[in-house]
């Protein structure tokens, strides 16, 4: 170690934080001023990667919570080669690799998109657990750390609570994560928001705490070697820093701590910005150049981690040599490959809700799928998930060999860490609760989407007909919400969410293969909690035909020159077939009948496809147990949807279906009224 290298280092990177954001006239300066001498002591002396293969899979990970802070990761990785001088300079300009908020850029060392806060590094938490899923399974010389970054305002969001709570419980000694703490948030000061014990808090959920001076290289190096030797608890490590460290007005004078430091560029604030500089040791001329001492440092310390990579991987070769098997079977976990699955071999009963049909997939993948991690927010015997759960056992402290989480009734973190499982990789996750507990998710949604995750949600209890617990537990305007999100592109133009709601059993079937052959982007099954009636098979093999599914939308029911079509998802579709009976034998019509599980798949398909479900001169009903929206594009201007543009009432399903217009009789009235 060389203390003046050190902190000429971490002034580098409170120099380029400064710079980045003064140039840009937007961001925050602040925290990243803060933060750079624990960022720079982690990256030169304890963080294992290897800058040769940054998507080497085994490398430690860093997790930022506070994304707001990104400067600071943009100048660490600066210093160690991942970003060039243009980049620095560009931040927050249209096209640069130095966004507002970090994005997901494992090539640059950015492990996850961050902004909201809180989820950062609860995805860290995720992360944990994939590796230590990992590891049971293939042994104690995968030991890679899973570094975590908050700040107080990631600590205050609910979700601290259950990323807390969780990785406590579990006893995740892998996970590592340090606290700036600066007493100063965007508006205020935090002791006008808080004033609660953050860590007699992380101690009683199980963590190790321990409080330094974050700004102390002696006292960072301590704790992060205390951190590393922990084998019990994942550890907190609260930095007391100070906001704009570094900071002085036009006349040299100190000025540090205060809130305007936090959110704007320093140039607007008490702070000179030239002076800050050049207190800083910067070239106010060349404000993102690397000192050329620090520049020199790193280069040793870059040399050092390839070196030390090698090491591993030389240890990590070994292995592989003397564990052929297991070898190839981690290339494939890595690999994203799926086993030869048979979903039509899963036997469905008749007449089941499609929650039931989904348990039984779940037990088919347990059997079948090695490397994949199923959560539920304390409903596994109600969204059926236990399928998965009667064939392994409960993650739990010190023994990770089974492959289901008990998050507990935390469905933002439960979904959160799923992210984070997913974003480690060689992990499959799904995650479970009722549909109406969506709208606790939709913020790890969004982020899943934006960072093109895999994970599949398990949504049950799809409609009103969870009937008695009432308005509160039946979704209603919940498929309208996530279907938005079919609707909407990724950064790789692609549909961002898929969302399934099958309408009988073989199409949950189809769906759960939709879902575990989708490695593009999240899926969501929405599921039934009543039975519903399995739906004609027109060959005798309705797998087969359900196969249709794959395809977003297809006829269940067809005839030549039809003088209706009729449209549902879920059980909506068995009603209309209830509906058609009546609507052949009282009035003699020709009725095609049409289920579209997923209408932004259906829309992918060729324009002669779409027109032969749905035929543009026919007349098109609509029938959806949620908002009328559901299905309104897809009926198009002349057509017609009948759904729910109300919440429901607690009555039992049958009594909500009559009350409602949702019986076979009523739909069939809709119709002909709809025609006439």
């Amino acid at each position: 170690m060389n203390k003046e290298l050190d902190q000429l280092a971490a002034d580098n990177i409170r120099a380029l934080a400064v710079a980045m954001v003064e140039k840009a006239n937007s961001g925050h300066p602040g925290g990243p001023m803060g933060g750079a001498d624990y960022m720079h002591i982690l990256y030169s002396e304890f963080f294992n990667y290897d800058p040769s293969d940054m998507k080497w899979p085994f490398r430690d990970r860093f997790f930022m919570d506070a994304g707001h802070l990104s400067t600071l990761m943009y100048a660490q990785y600066y210093l160690l080669g991942n970003y060039e001088k243009d980049d620095v300079a560009n931040f927050r300009q249209w096209g640069s690799v130095t966004p507002g908020h970090p994005e997901v850029d494992v090539a640059r060392g950015i492990e996850n998109t961050s902004g909201p806060l809180g989820q950062g590094h609860t995805m860290g938490v995720g992360a944990a657990v994939a590796a230590n899923f990992l590891k049971a399974r293939f042994g104690d010389w995968m030991n890679h750390k899973i570094y975590g970054f908050i700040s107080d305002g990631g600590v205050q969001e609910e979700i601290s609570q259950g990323a807390g709570r969780i990785a406590g419980h579990l006893g995740l000694s892998n996970f590592i994560m340090f606290y700036d703490s600066n007493d100063v948030q965007l508006s205020s000061k935090t002791d006008e928001v808080t004033s609660e014990n953050t860590a007699m808090k992380y101690e009683s959920w199980g963590w190790k705490v321990v409080t330094i001076d974050g700004h102390d290289h002696d006292q960072i190096r301590k704790a992060l070697t205390d951190a590393n030797a922990e084998t019990d608890k994942p550890t907190l490590i609260i930095g007391q820093t100070i906001m704009g460290k570094g900071c002085v007005t036009a006349d040299g004078t100190p000025y540090e701590g205060y809130t305007e430091l936090h959110g704007k560029p320093i140039g607007d604030t008490g702070a000179d910005y030239e002076k800050t500089l050049l207190n800083l040791g910067a070239d106010v001329a060349n404000p993102f150049d690397i000192y050329a001492k620090v520049e020199e440092y790193y280069e040793g310390i870059i040399n050092k981690k390839k070196d030390e990579a090698q090491a591993k991987k030389r240890e990590i070769d070994a292995w592989r040599s003397e564990n052929a098997e297991l070898s190839a079977k981690l290339d494939g976990f890595l690999e994203g490959k799926l086993p030869d699955l048979d979903f039509s071999s899963v036997a469905q009963k008749e007449g089941q809700a499609t929650r039931a049909a989904s348990s039984n997939v779940l037990a088919y993948l347990a059997q079948n799928v090695e490397n994949m991690i199923v959560s539920s927010a304390d409903l596994s015997n109600s969204d059926k998930t236990d399928g998965f759960l009667k064939k392994t056992h409960i993650l739990k402290k010190g023994d990770f060999s089974g492959a289901f989480l008990q998050a507990g009734v935390a469905e933002l973190t439960m979904a959160t860490m799923a992210n984070g499982i997913a974003l480690h990789g060689g992990v499959m996750a799904v995650v479970a609760t009722f549909f109406v507990f969506s709208d606790y998710m939709k913020p790890a949604i969004r982020l899943s989407c934006i960072q093109e995750l895999p994970v599949k949600f398990v949504w049950t209890h799809d409609a009103f007909r969870v009937g008695e617990d009432g308005p509160t537990h039946q979704p209603i305007e919940q498929e309208a919400q996530i279907r938005l999100l079919e609707k909407l592109k990724n950064h790789s133009h692609e549909q961002s969410f898929v969302a399934l709601r099958p309408a009988d059993s073989q199409e949950t079937n189809v769906a759960w293969k939709m879902a575990m052959e989708n490695q593009k982007t999240p899926t969501g099954l929405i599921l039934s909690r009543q039975g519903i009636k399995d739906l004609p098979a027109k060959s005798g093999n309705r797998y087969q035909e359900a196969l249709g599914a794959e395809k977003g939308g297809y006829l269940i029911q067809e005839v030549a020159d039809p003088d209706v079509i009729l449209i549902a998802n879920g059980s909506e579709v068995a009603t209309l077939v209830a509906a058609t009976k009546l609507l052949e034998e009282k009035e003699g019509l020709k009725v095609n009948i049409a289920s579209i599980p997923s209408e932004g798949i259906f829309r992918q398909q060729s324009e002669a496809y779409q027109e032969k479900v749905i035929p543009p001169n026919k007349p098109v009903f609509g029938l959806t147990a949620g908002l009328p929206v559901n299905l309104e594009g897809l009926a198009g201007a002349n057509g017609k949807v009948f759904g729910l543009e109300h919440f429901g009432y607690s009555a039992p399903a049958t009594v909500l279906d009559e009350k409602f217009g949702f019986t076979g009789d009523q739909v069939y009235q809709q119709v002909v009224d709809f025609l006439k």
